[in-house]
């Protein structure tokens, strides 16, 4: 009996070390440049200020080419909206955005390039300062998706670099004023490549 529980308990460690070892964890953070359209709607135009940002990211590898990654980005920028030919003057936004994606990636050597797309929220929250000319604006929260592609070059078994150009799709803030003066009811892409660092446990 002994030895049978033994060889029970050997099996359940070895096994244990087995999924340990083909796990793969990441995380990763980059420097993104972000970039917004033009965007008419309801006698509006948006116009967005060209702007840095950092994303962070966690990836978990439920096999050798399948993953799931949530994402953390930040960046600051000014939108300016013009209604009916005349200008409003600017908000000073800080851009959050919460994702998740599901990640596809295959290996050639040191390179493995991949691609994702999921769910994502959007948060755009003003800044009330020399920036914004609205003070009644408030923050606006936007349900959409990310999708993406890159390509990470493994510098060792720890670290990667990592280049990716991302996209995020969701409906253009409004910042809730008053009448709806800055509501476009139109969706926009926002453009993030991005590139950093990797680090693998």
């Amino acid at each position: 009996m002994k030895k049978t529980i033994l060889l029970l308990g050997a099996l359940m460690l070895t096994a244990v070390a087995g999924y340990a070892q083909e796990s793969r964890q990441d995380v990763s953070i980059s420097a993104s440049g972000i970039f917004a359209p033009e965007v008419h709607g309801n006698a509006i135009q948006k116009n967005t200020t060209t702007t840095l940002g950092l994303l962070a990211s966690y990836r978990y590898m439920l096999t050798p080419r399948s993953a799931l990654e949530v994402n953390y980005g930040y960046a600051q920028n000014t939108e300016k909206f013009i209604v009916s030919g005349k200008a409003q003057g600017g908000i000073h936004t800080l851009q959050s955005e919460y994702s998740a994606a599901y990640v596809y990636s295959l290996n050639f050597g040191n390179f493995n390039p991949f691609a994702e797309a999921g769910p994502g929220v959007m948060v755009y929250h003003p800044l009330l300062d020399n920036g914004t000319y609205q003070i009644d604006a408030k923050s606006n929260t936007e349900i959409g998706g990310i999708f993406g592609v890159g390509l990470a070059y493994e510098i060792s078994p720890s670290f990667d670099i990592r280049a990716e150009y991302r996209g995020f799709v969701g409906k253009t803030p409004d910042f809730g004023l008053p009448g709806d003066i800055f509501k476009t009811n139109k969706y926009q892409l926002s453009s993030s490549p991005s590139i950093g660092i990797a680090y693998h446990f």
